[in-house]
């Protein structure tokens, strides 16, 4: 892509880049459930571990002009950046983030002439603790902070960062935690909604239902679903909520419908494929006549195996890169990663690339936010002013409890 006076732009030679060294990580070299990771419910150094929709959106005004992100750095070996992970925390989170800590030291170890300090801080899973570490990251010179993954925790550490002028990219799903400054590096629901919509509009598909479960999860998409049925034009015909309790309800309501029907969206994970596949068949609802529509939390081989879901479209990143970089993951460390730990690698990868190309102006807003995206584990990328990220996504169809592509990623934007 050529910017002005056929000159290459920003983002391109930054997606080119990406692309390059991508490459070279990974010449030597699934799918858990996506909404049963944890969120608010519920990447070589070894740096020693401290406790304590196309576009992208306007900017804000300027007269926050005072907290915005520094736009220059003074480059010098050993620039510092912290990695906040709730190491400390209890539970699936804490091995989330012990996962997310090693990839972030393999991306470290495989990038070639990396120029940062990557400093490792425990953030305990709290907001106090996250706002604690993002202090005293500041105050030992780093530069950029990664992390942290709770949405709380990133809300608290970013209102410190911004205000030191100084960029975050964060691993939370909850848009509303974003912002200027504040960048996540996220498998956000409502992109995987949009373009699951949008595929199904392009095939024809004009009528939709949906039988969404209850809970945060399902309050984002459900509006990301009527937003993007609304702006496509295309009728809603009816939206039911369910929970483990009452989907027979959910499914009944929904096969009483009198106005035609041609898609049913249901968002459902592997840990609920059962369930709900029961609840369908009992009401009659033919999902060989009506397509059925899911989010990338369909991909988790429960789900694969549940007779309604046969032959259901979803969106989904694609997996290669994640396959290689599990390998690579599972030789170094002995077990498989989790699906996330793909973002933590792809931050401090990002990091050290942007640092090399670009020197005093790595982090500035104007580098992050270009149009043209990075090419990372997970395919192309890029962050919204909004603090949101949107990723082209591979379409993959259930059939014979697997699943295959049916339409492939774009690459680009």
């Amino acid at each position: 892509m050529q910017g002005h006076g056929g000159r290459k732009s920003v983002g391109a030679i930054i997606a080119l880049l990406m692309s390059a060294a991508l490459v070279s990580a990974l010449a030597g070299c699934m799918g858990s459930s996506r909404f049963g990771s944890p969120r608010e419910t519920a990447p070589t150094l070894s740096a020693p571990v401290e406790t304590v929709t196309e576009q992208p959106l306007d900017l804000p005004p300027a007269n926050d002009a005072a907290t915005a992100p520094a736009s220059t750095l003074a480059v010098t070996d050993g620039i510092t950046v912290a990695l906040l992970l709730p190491l400390g925390a209890s539970g699936n989170t804490a091995a989330v983030a012990t996962a997310l800590r090693n990839a972030g030291e393999l991306a470290q170890s495989e990038y070639k002439g990396a120029k940062i300090k990557l400093v490792i801080k425990d953030d305990l899973g709290t907001p106090e603790g996250a706002r604690n570490m993002a202090r005293n990251a500041l105050a030992e010179g780093a530069q950029v902070v990664l992390g942290p993954l709770l949405a709380s925790s990133v809300k608290a550490a970013g209102d410190v960062t911004r205000a030191a002028r100084k960029p975050m990219i964060a691993f939370s799903t909850d848009q509303t935690v974003g912002g200027r400054g504040v960048y996540l590096l996220s498998f956000l629901p409502d992109n995987d909604v949009d373009q699951i919509i949008g595929f199904a509009a392009s095939r024809g598909k004009t009528s939709f239902a949906a039988m969404i479960p209850e809970g945060a999860y399902g309050n984002v998409v459900a509006a990301a679903f009527q937003e993007a049925c609304a702006r496509r034009g295309l009728r809603v015909a009816t939206l039911e909520r369910y929970n483990a309790s009452n989907a027979d309800q959910a499914a009944k309501a929904i096969a009483a419908v009198t106005v035609p029907v041609d898609a049913l969206f249901v968002p459902e994970n592997g840990d609920g494929a059962a369930g709900t596949g029961a609840a369908l068949q009992a009401a009659g609802i033919e999902t060989k006549k009506w397509q059925l529509l899911g989010t990338s939390a369909w991909d988790d081989p429960r789900l694969t195996k549940t007779p309604a879901f046969q032959g259901g479209w979803f969106a989904s990143p694609d997996r290669n890169g994640f396959a290689a970089f599990a390998k690579r993951y599972q030789a170094k460390y002995g077990e498989e990663p989790p699906r996330l730990a793909s973002l933590s690698y792809d931050a401090v990868f990002l990091v050290n690339a942007l640092l090399n190309q670009y020197g005093q102006q790595a982090f500035a807003e104007s580098t992050l936010l270009n149009t043209d995206g990075m090419i990372g584990t997970d395919g192309l990328f890029r962050f919204k002013a909004g603090g949101g990220t949107e990723r082209p996504l591979s379409i993959f169809q259930v059939s014979s409890n697997a699943t295959t592509v049916i339409q492939s990623a774009k690459q680009n934007f």
